[in-house]
């Protein structure tokens, strides 16, 4: 095994951002990278075949492919690229490297060079009280972990923690596996990045899930991307956004960091994108102070509500506000009370800007509003999301052609695993239908989410953590309270492709369970088998993996849970008794054909899945908000009255927000570099406006601890960070995660969902001194 030396960051260097994205940088940075990972010939297998119609869907982010016949050949961006290369590596991690490294010294290691080790190969344990993981069969391993659940006192002591890697057949089994154990506690990444979409859409539109498709924004006359960055976290967003700009759309780019991908998209594909000066994406970028988007669209809603009380009858969709629509009135009340003086403190925006938006509103006739993190996690994301709901009901701009919500989610299926079941809080109808199909009574007692899990741990309530994809360590806030909480386990085991931090905080005992890629064949008893995932805009499609396991000791995720499945509910025991016979595990193991049939059976909109599903292109899921049905309980869409929220530093403290670079894939940076951001050679860097950092009298380049405050009076620290003047509004700062996850407290969460607010955290930055970081934050 190659060991990968440590990167380095005292040569970081900070200078001004790019003003576009992509174009042939990126075509030759993707290539560099994959073949610094693996050959030639398997570069170009995994490349033609991603996100084809017979391919597998890109695990790199949940934005959605065009129609088959519309498709590029390279029908994938930078970072898609990357991560299947990441995943193609021809690296392996072996027995041998558990036996050179004990878990002490993983755990000192950064998260770059844990993932630079490659593909892991065979399962592995950690024994109580030993030092190293060491080789264990799969059927031992699978014993173990089963007899260590059995043993529970309660089914609530389990937790089944996902990502949105997974798909949607083994996401199915998994949720089927907790239930018939006894459990809902089924947390997910959702609970940290979406989860306040989901509230807020669910309670004002009846469904948590965008309403938009590919063609709506293709068609719109006015974009809005709000709180996130396409160029990185979802790129293939912009050729989107460039055809709304080439058939006459515009877009309103509102976001703290002037991201290159808003400003200027030069297509790969094309050679106006190579030779040429590529497409102006935003026609108005508002650069926003983190945590304004309320201020901002209370703002438009009153300008809206004051044009039509100039023109009445000219401005807002009264026909459609009567017949689908409830709060108007309470919502009408509350937007009139807006102070423009708050709203400008809030936003740090002029009201010229905002009223110059407000013209391009009236002179469209459709509206989408696009968004991610930036709006989700504050303390205030559901209220954002609810405001944002009421602007687009005021004109009408729900359930029509070109019109909408679209949550972008970052993650490839996460949106699909929710919808298979993959939620602490699953309604009661799903939970009849499943306990119907396979004979059992589902749990009908609340689970825990991501947080609540952590909670329950640190305090042994719950004593089992099982990991499906993902690296829960470092996608969750208050990474110490994290690390203490899964170290409190009994048992923890993960399910994963690759090395990562999670592997190295373990319980009493642990386990790693290497699994199957997106990209790699899985063939069962039953054939060659293909799995299904559902993209941002609630289009279905299948995922076939191309290339040879890494392994022939890897297991694919349905056959890991079917198995763990049948050695645990074994009739006779307290758990499960009444479930063993009733669910065909094997069966679902040898033919995932069978898994889909039940899943037609249970899940809203998956009738004829088999058949549906080998369409090309799949199908796409049913949106009654399209149609303006809206289930909420009056029938109707709901306007919310929102309160005016606006966060306040202390004096000689910033607003941070948390953030990713351009070459890193959630928790995983690829390497150490920022293109577009213009940042070289390390992530240890906190960006702040120039007059900032004037008044609190920091040297550009300087070397700065971020300590964190909070409304308790705890404070937390991340230590060692260079600071360097960038274009962040006046009082706020950005900086990478998961490096600073440690200043988030596990309390400081959004109002109804949970949610971390990883994007508003209030920190002071006091002179440092030089540590050695690896692998904690």
């Amino acid at each position: 095994m190659r060991d990968f030396d440590e990167p380095d960051e005292a040569g970081l260097s900070v200078s001004a951002p790019k003003t576009w994205a992509t174009g042939a940088p990126a075509v030759v940075h993707a290539l560099r990278y994959a073949l610094g990972q693996t050959s030639p010939k398997r570069t170009a297998l995994t490349l033609l075949t991603i996100n084809q119609a017979k391919g597998f869907d890109c695990p790199g982010c949940a934005w959605p492919e065009p129609a088959p016949g519309k498709r590029h050949r390279n029908e994938y961006c930078e970072n898609g690229a990357k991560h299947i290369a990441d995943e193609a590596t021809s690296r392996r991690v072996t027995a041998d490297f558990f036996r050179q490294h004990s878990v002490d010294e993983l755990s000192r290691r950064s998260d770059h060079w844990l993932n630079q080790q490659g593909r892991l190969t065979e399962p592995m344990v950690l024994r109580e009280g030993a030092t190293h993981y060491e080789p264990i069969g799969w059927d031992e391993a699978l014993d173990l972990l089963a007899d260590e659940l059995r043993a529970l006192d309660h089914p609530d002591e389990a937790l089944f923690y996902t990502s949105g890697r997974l798909a949607n057949e083994p996401a199915f089994l998994l949720q089927l596996f907790a239930r018939a154990f006894g459990t809902n506690n089924l947390p997910d990444c959702s609970n940290m990045c979406h989860e306040s979409s989901g509230s807020a859409l669910g309670e004002t539109l009846g469904i948590g899930k965008g309403s938009v498709g590919l063609d709506d924004l293709h068609a719109c006359d006015l974009v809005f991307v709000v709180g996130q960055n396409p160029g990185t976290n979802h790129p293939r967003m912009l050729s989107a956004l460039e055809e709304t700009k080439r058939r006459g759309g515009h877009v309103v780019a509102v976001n703290p960091l002037p991201e290159a991908g808003l400003l200027r998209f030069k297509h790969p594909q094309k050679a106006r994108g190579i030779i040429g000066r590529g497409t102006d994406i935003a026609d108005q970028f508002l650069q926003i102070r983190p945590g304004g988007d309320l201020a901002l669209f209370q703002a438009l809603n009153l300008l809206l509500l004051e044009a039509e009380d100039k023109e009445p009858g000219t401005v807002l969709d009264r026909d459609f506000i009567e017949a689908h629509t409830t709060g108007y009135d309470a919502f009408a009340e509350r937007i009139r009370e807006t102070s423009w003086d708050a709203v400008l403190e809030a936003t740090g925006l002029t009201r010229g800007e905002i009223e110059q938006v407000h013209e391009r509103v009236l002179a469209s006739r459709s509206v989408i509003v696009c968004w991610a993190m930036g709006l989700t996690q504050h303390k205030h994301g559901v209220p954002t999301i609810r405001e944002v709901v009421n602007f687009l009901l005021l004109r009408g701009n729900i359930g029509r052609p070109g019109a909408g919500v679209c949550p972008v989610r970052g993650h490839s299926n996460v949106q699909g695993d929710r919808t298979m079941g993959i939620w602490e809080r699953m309604p009661q109808p799903f939970l009849d239908r499943l306990g119907r199909e396979f004979g059992f009574t589902a749990p009908t007692k609340h689970g825990l989410d991501s947080v609540d899990s952590i909670r329950a741990m640190l305090d042994g309530r719950a004593k089992l953590f099982v990991g499906v994809a993902g690296n829960f360590v470092r996608a969750s806030p208050d990474s110490d309270a994290t690390e203490r909480a899964l170290r409190n386990c009994r048992l923890t085991a993960h399910i994963s492709t690759k090395l990562n931090r999670s592997h190295t905080v373990c319980g009493r005992t642990a386990l790693i369970l290497p699994t199957l890629g997106r990209s790699d064949r899985d063939v069962q008893a039953g054939g060659e088998q293909f799995m299904t995932v559902e993209d941002s805009m609630s289009e279905v499609h299948a995922t076939r993996g191309r290339l040879a396991p890494a392994s022939p000791h890897l297991l694919s995720e349905v056959s890991i849970i079917s198995r763990l499945a049948r050695k645990t509910l074994t009739a006779g025991t307290e758990t499960g008794a009444d479930t063993a016979a009733d669910i065909p595990w094997a069966d679902f193991e040898a033919d995932y054909d069978l898994v889909r049939d039940r899943i037609a059976r249970v899940v809203d909109g998956f009738e004829d899945f088999n058949e549906r599903v080998r369409r090309p292109g799949g199908f796409r899921l049913p949106n009654p908000v399209n149609e303006r049905v809206f289930r909420t309980p009056t029938g109707k869409a709901v306007f919310t009255a929102n309160d005016f929220t606006m966060l306040q530093a202390p004096e000689g403290h910033l607003v941070l927000q948390t953030l990713r670079s351009h070459d890193q894939w959630n928790t995983i940076p690829y390497a150490m570099d920022d293109r577009y951001r213009g940042i070289k050679g390390g992530r240890r860097v906190v960006l702040v406006n120039r007059a900032d950092l004037t008044d609190l009298g920091l040297d550009d380049g300087g070397l700065v601890d971020l300590v964190s405050i909070w409304t308790d009076g705890s404070e937390r620290r991340a230590d060692g960070f260079r600071v360097h003047a960038y274009p962040t509004p006046r009082g706020s700062a950005a900086a990478y995660y998961p490096e600073t996850n440690v200043l988030v407290p596990l309390d400081s969460v959004a109002d109804i969902s949970n949610t971390p607010t990883s994007k508003s955290v209030i920190v002071r930055l006091e002179p440092g001194r030089e540590h050695a970081h690896h692998g904690v934050g």
